[in-house]
Parts: C-alpha cells; structure tokens; sequence
C-alpha cells in the first residue's frame, strides 16, 4: 500500500492538479475572450498595483477593517503553501526521487506553521458556524472542503510526531495529500490561482476604466 500512495499515487495527483488547472485556464481564457471587455478592459499598470496593495498586510481598507481576520486569513496562506513546498522530509523525497534540491525549513518552524493551518481551518469553520452572515452562505460541502485542507497538515503532524503508528498515518497523509491536490481546480480552492488574474482585472476596470482604487 505504501509503495502505491508514495508512488503511482503521488504521480496521479500533480498530474490531475496540473492538467485540471490548465483546463480551467484554457476554458477561462477563452470565456474571457467571447466577453470582448476582458482583455481591452486589462492593463498591466493597474492591475499590477491593485495585486500589491492587497498582497501587503493591511495595506487595503478591507482587511484594516478586520485585522483579526485578516492577519490569521494572511498567516493561513503563507502557511498552507510555503509548508508542504519547503519541509524537510518532502524536500528530501524531492531530491530522492528526482534530483532535485531546494532550502527547506527548519523542523521547529514547519511544526509551528503547520499549526497555525491547523488553527486557522478551526477558527474558520467556528467562524461559518457561528456568524450569521456567513452561516447564511455556508453548505455542507464549504465544511467538507475544510476538512480536505486541514486533512494533510494533521496527518502529516501526527506522523512526524509518532503519536500513532507511522507507517499507517504516513499513508493517509500522503491520500489526504493527494485529495488535496486533485480538488484545488474543481472547487473554491481554485482562487488560490485566479487571485492574481480576478486581482489584476478588478485592479484594471477600477483603475483603467473608473479611475478609482479598489483597495
């Protein structure tokens, strides 16, 4: 079982995240381009500057608004991208399996971080639970799409403490790892790849077209 989740498995994974991902980007484009206000409306000055002020904290009313919220939503981000792509022990598989070699992080600060994902998917199914703004927006499958994201951080933590038997929670680390990975294009996880194109548009019909900011 380990020899298919740690090989064939992981393969199947990257190649239906990438390939669903290039379809929704094909797909996208090519709506974009029958809409014939997209592209006209696109400038690179604009949206380059709205993508800014919303990547630095705090930087935008909405999030000063909110600085709770914000800082934690800010945090889950870094976290739940920059961990799986610099820990150790998949820095090590990477270079094991393929050659390839790059920084990794501390093991103190990965655990740190892998925590603050962890918390941070709590906080906000409390959040959809407990607000009625978004309560009143939330669906089953907001909560199930929660506990998809949070699945890898809490496998993987539990195995690298040896808190359970290693080699089974190794195993439905690396599943849970995969479902992430094959869900992104085909649920809201998709925004983290349209953020920069939505943010770039947004930036450009504000800036371009209405002359005003969107920040």
């Amino acid at each position: 079982m380990y020899e298919f989740v740690s090989g064939p498995l992981v393969w199947i994974a990257f190649v239906g995240f990438f390939a669903g991902c290039l379809y929704k980007v094909v797909t996208v484009a090519r709506l974009a381009h029958r809409e014939r206000v997209v592209y006209p409306t696109f400038d690179a000055k604009y949206g380059a500057r709205s993508l800014l002020h919303w990547v630095i904290p705090f930087a935008s009313t909405n999030m000063r608004a909110r600085p709770l919220y914000s800082m934690l939503s800010y945090l889950f981000h870094i976290c739940v991208i920059a961990t799986p792509l610099f820990l150790m022990g998949h820095a090590v598989l990477w270079q094991t399996s393929w050659g390839v070699r790059w920084w990794s992080l501390p093991e103190g600060v990965a655990d740190v971080m892998t925590l603050v994902v962890v918390f941070a998917c709590l906080f906000f199914l409390l959040r959809r639970l407990v607000r009625p703004e978004v309560r009143n927006v939330t669906s089953p499958g907001d909560v199930l799409l929660a506990l998809v994201v949070m699945a890898p951080f809490v496998t993987g933590f539990v195995a690298h403490q040896q808190w359970l038997p290693y080699q089974a929670m190794l195993i439905i680390h690396v599943i849970s790892g995969a479902l992430f990975l094959l869900v992104i294009p085909w649920t809201r996880l998709v925004h983290m790849i349209w953020f920069a194109f939505t943010r770039a548009f947004m930036g450009s019909e504000f800036g371009a077209v209405r002359h005003a900011r969107d920040w």
